[in-house]
């Protein structure tokens, strides 16, 4: 083998080994690229759910404060609704009230119910012997059916009369402007056993209360068109 044919076997070798190296080359860059691009794909995925979750996660919190802030809104409105059916109601208690004033302006119908409410009282008490206050205005009417009461509560319960004491301490007087804060009374009668441990409170304000008590649910029924616990 002479030089020529070795200098051709040799540039055929480096041909060939620089082809190889070529090929690898780009092998190596394709796969290195392929790499690359599934990496950037996956970092990008991942950003991508990221985003998703700090986006769903802010919502969420956005979602809960309109939650919160439609409950609070709610309640709001409601507490005004409640308070608004309480101001009537009591609205009509008070009118109620000033109606009670009426009542002992007439001295004969009066005069009969301050007896009927003594006959009450006595017929709760089942006392021999009781106390009796009564506002200073009305003792005069008290006094006048005191026998007659007696008589009829002792006919009623087969007893004999009892003996009815009147205090020397009144209830107080009817309300007026002049006492707005004060305590009042707009008529009846308070009837107590002796040792004081047994009260029938038998004022006008005092049945007024217990008629209101009992009649509350139907007067909101009636008012508002439901029965209010």
């Amino acid at each position: 083998m002479n030089d020529a044919d070795v200098s051709k076997q040799i540039q055929q070798m480096v041909r060939f080994i620089r082809q190889e190296a070529e090929e690898k080359a780009n092998e190596i860059s394709v796969s290195a690229e392929e790499e690359f691009n599934i990496e950037k794909l996956q970092l990008v995925e991942a950003e991508k759910k990221k985003i998703r979750q700090e986006y769903e996660r802010k919502q969420k919190q956005v979602e809960v404060r309109k939650k919160i802030e439609y409950s609070m809104q709610l309640n709001a409105s409601r507490i005004k609704v409640l308070q608004a059916q309480d101001d009537l109601v009591n609205s009509m208690k008070e009118a109620a009230s000033k109606e009670l004033l009426r009542v002992s302006q007439d001295h004969h119908s009066y005069k009969h119910l301050l007896k009927n409410l003594v006959v009450q009282s006595l017929l709760r008490l089942k006392e021999p012997s009781v106390l009796l206050r009564c506002r200073k205005d009305d003792l005069r009417l008290v006094e006048s059916v005191l026998n007659s009461a007696k008589e009829e509560y002792a006919e009623k319960a087969k007893v004999h009369a009892p003996e009815i004491i009147v205090d020397s301490i009144h209830l107080p007087p009817a309300p007026s402007h002049h006492n707005v804060h004060g305590p009042s009374c707009s008529g009846g009668v308070v009837l107590a056993s002796r040792d004081g441990k047994i009260v029938c409170e038998n004022t006008l304000d005092a049945r007024l209360d217990v008629v209101f008590r009992q009649k509350l649910p139907e007067i909101r029924k009636r008012l508002f068109g439901q029965v209010a616990a």
